[in-house]
């Protein structure tokens, strides 16, 4: 069993490249990703799809959610490299972080383009 299943929007360019170089990177298969658009996802009857695609939702192994920054913070400690998400969980920090990550939760398609040049993926998936 993993030790984290993240839950993604696999249109979204921006978090298709985060969700390969963190499963590139999990050498131990911690970190079990599932697109919301996928089949699989179909079997977490638990998790709301509308949430899941207006901020990340993980489960950890005892089933407890995680959303947003706190996913990314415990994935990327899970391989090793917490440390570059860590000050955006420290108390000062934290809350401004959060709202910055929803407002980029929100904005993710129009951020994908102009980081990557695509704001969807082509025919609703990206090829990881």
């Amino acid at each position: 069993m993993s030790e984290l299943t993240i839950f993604y929007d696999g249109t979204c360019p921006l978090c298709v490249k985060e969700m390969t170089a963190l499963t590139k990177r999990d050498t131990h298969k911690h970190i079990n990703t599932v697109d919301i658009y996928s089949e699989e996802f179909s079997f977490y009857e638990n998790i709301d799809p509308d949430k899941a695609n207006t901020i990340l939702h993980a489960l950890d192994k005892e089933g407890n959610l995680v959303l947003g920054l706190d996913v990314t913070h415990r994935a990327w400690q899970l391989v090793g490299m917490g440390w570059l998400y860590a000050p955006l969980r420290w108390p000062v920090i934290k809350p401004v972080a959060d709202k910055f990550y929803l407002l980029f939760a929100k904005n993710r398609y129009r951020v994908s383009y102009w980081l990557t040049g695509k704001s969807r993926c082509e025919n609703g998936v990206c090829k990881r």
